[in-house]
């Protein structure tokens, strides 16, 4: 009888405990589940502050530009004048110049003409980087990052993909903004 009664009693020792690390696996889990949903939280009120970085990032950026373009139109209406006049009168002296080596007989109207045309070509190329060149450099950047992030089975080719087609667009919109500012001349 003793042996029944002690094996009775450890087979409901043994039960009771089980339930008790159930109740606990259950609370833990109802734990990680409610630390899980404050992580995500606050990874996403990161990436908020980030998208609110950015922007103000793109503001200031976008007013920089607006008043450099500014500065430009004045600095470049200021130098037109001026130019003008002295390359008119350097090209009519290369022009005269160029009569006298030649020993032809002709007027000076046609010959200054011709010149104006290709000083003037010369004179209206800027320098330093295309619109086209770096619409294209942050497209490709731009695109291959956006790639990468979205492709997530297979971020490398995500990248070529995204880089391909945002170097594409961006050009495209650097091309049109190089039309507009006079720089490559509509066909």
């Amino acid at each position: 009888m003793k042996k029944v009664f002690l094996s009775g009693f450890a087979s409901l020792m043994l039960i009771v405990s089980c339930k008790k690390e159930d109740k606990q696996v259950e609370k833990s889990l109802e734990q990680q589940k409610i630390e899980y949903q404050v992580r995500q939280l606050d990874i996403e009120k990161q990436k908020l502050a980030i998208e609110k970085e950015k922007m103000e990032f793109e503001k200031t950026k976008m007013k920089d530009s607006i008043a450099k373009a500014a500065e430009d139109k004045k600095v470049a209406a200021q130098n037109t004048a001026p130019k003008a006049t002295r390359t008119k009168k350097h090209r009519s002296s290369s022009s005269s110049s160029a009569n006298n080596n030649t020993g032809y007989a002709s007027t000076g109207i046609s010959n200054s003409g011709a010149s104006s045309s290709s000083g003037t070509a010369a004179n209206t190329q800027k320098k330093g980087m295309s619109s086209a060149a770096k619409g294209t450099i942050i497209g490709t950047v731009g695109g291959a990052a956006a790639g990468a992030i979205i492709s997530k089975k297979n971020p490398g080719l995500g990248a070529v993909v995204g880089g391909v087609v945002g170097g594409a667009t961006g050009y495209t919109i650097g091309r049109s903004e190089d039309r507009k500012s006079g720089r490559v001349q509509k066909k």
